[in-house]
Formats: structure tokens, C-alpha cells, sequence
């Protein structure tokens, strides 16, 4: 390996990845930016004042709670990410001496490359097949990315909710409407647009808040995707035939 070739490794992998926490934080702050916008134009108050259930609120609870999960992910996924590029520097120098066992940075690509020592020394011989591993992996760096499919689905279903309710209220004066009876047809016009109120504020709600999370952890899993890539190649490339040619010698 060329003297420019090792150097330009080395600032790639000593380079800490802010990338995920940054993008999330861009992302954030727009979010944030606009709702400070609505709540100076009134809109969010209305919004609140206007929807008798609730499911708007708890739906905007609901939104800010899986956020803040995403970005505890998010520091967790940028926290595999620098100590994969620990682990890659320092196996670029140290690969083929072994020395580097006992001196990875503690995260899962560590651990997932000492499960590939130990198996290499259990079989003793042969090619070191890692694919159960890297499912383990995989399954271990995606952790609780799930949960954000999850409460977008609840989201918009909360939303789905809201507007099913909402027109229950709107119809239900009807039946009893008497339209020769003016304070009776103002009562019921007033319930209805309250219905109608609720039916769109709480779909829009549950609409915007769906979107904005499956952007959120769609980033998330974007992220967690390359740091799978990062340590598939460093084992195949590094990891694997370094520890082939120990148990062949």
C-alpha cells in the first residue's frame, strides 16, 4: 500500500461522522423554526382550542417523545459509526500481527469482530464464514429503529381517530334538527363546525406528524446502513483474511 494511499485512510477513518446528528439537528430546527411560526400567527392555539378530544395535543406529545428517541438513535448510530473508524485505522496498521484484539474501541463492530476471532479459533481451520454474525449485527445496530414505524402508524392512525369522531359529532345533531326552531338550528350549526373542526385539525395533525417522523427515521436508518456497510467491508477486507492466514500458517 502506497505511502498516499495509507494517509488518505487515515484522515477517512480518523474523521469523526457527525452527519447523522447534523442532518437530524437541520432537520429539527426547520421543524422547529415553522412552529414557532404557527404559534406566533395563533394557529396552534386554535388549533388546541379547537379540538375538544385532545388528539391533536397528545398527537403533538406523541411527536415530540419519538423525537427525542430519534435522536438518542441517532447519537448511539454516530457513536458505532466513530468507533468503526477507530477500529478500521487501527486495523490498517496492526492486521496482520493480531495485536489489535485486546485494543478495539468498545462498540458492536468490535464486538461483532471479536465473535469472528473467537469463531476462527473454535474452527480452527478453514474460511471464517460470517454471515450468521452480520445478521446479528445488523439486527443489534438497528436496536429500536423500529419504534419509529411504529409511532408514525399510531400517529396517523390517532389522526384517522380524531377525524372519525369529529364527524360523529357533526352528525349527530341532525337527527333531532328542527328547522323551524332558530336557536335549535343555531345550536346544531355550532356542533357541527365544532365536528368539523376536529375532523381536520386532528387529520392534520396526525398527517404532518407521520411525515415528519418517517423523515426523521428514515435519516436514522439511512445512517445505520452505513455504518453495516463500513463493517462489512473492514471484516472482509481486514478482519477475515488476517485471521485465514493465522490458522492456516
Amino acid at each position: 500500500m502506497s505511502v498516499t494511499t495509507m494517509s488518505s485512510e487515515r484522515d477517512t477513518f480518523s474523521a469523526p461522522d457527525r452527519a447523522p446528528l447534523l442532518h437530524w439537528m437541520i432537520f429539527t430546527g426547520l421543524c422547529a423554526f415553522a412552529g414557532v411560526l404557527l404559534w406566533q400567527y395563533g394557529l396552534i392555539r386554535l388549533m388546541v382550542a379547537s379540538d375538544r378530544t385532545y388528539i391533536s395535543t397528545i398527537i403533538c406529545m406523541l411527536y415530540l417523545a419519538s423525537s427525542l428517541h430519534c435522536l438518542w438513535r441517532t447519537l448511539a448510530i454516530a457513536r458505532e459509526a466513530d468507533a468503526s473508524r477507530e477500529a478500521a485505522l487501527m486495523l490498517s496498521k496492526n492486521a496482520a500481527t493480531l495485536s489489535w484484539r485486546d485494543a478495539l474501541p468498545p462498540g458492536l463492530v468490535s464486538d461483532h469482530i471479536h465473535n469472528l476471532a473467537v469463531k476462527a479459533e473454535t474452527q480452527a481451520s478453514g474460511r471464517v464464514d460470517q454471515t450468521l454474525l452480520l445478521r446479528s449485527l445488523a439486527d443489534r445496530l438497528r436496536g429500536s429503529n423500529g419504534f419509529g414505524a411504529f409511532a408514525s402508524d399510531t400517529l396517523m392512525k390517532l389522526g384517522l381517530l380524531g377525524t372519525i369522531i369529529g364527524f360523529i359529532v357533526m352528525l349527530a345533531p341532525i337527527a333531532g334538527l328542527d328547522a323551524t326552531d332558530r336557536a335549535m338550528m343555531k345550536s346544531s350549526m355550532g356542533l357541527m363546525s365544532d365536528g368539523m373542526a376536529i375532523a381536520m385539525y386532528t387529520t392534520l395533525a396526525g398527517l404532518v406528524g407521520s411525515i415528519l417522523l418517517k423523515v426523521q427515521y428514515y435519516m436514522l436508518d439511512a445512517a445505520t446502513a452505513r455504518v453495516f456497510s463500513q463493517a462489512v467491508t473492514l471484516t472482509e477486507t481486514r478482519v477475515v483474511p488476517a485471521l485465514e492466514r493465522v490458522h492456516e500458517r
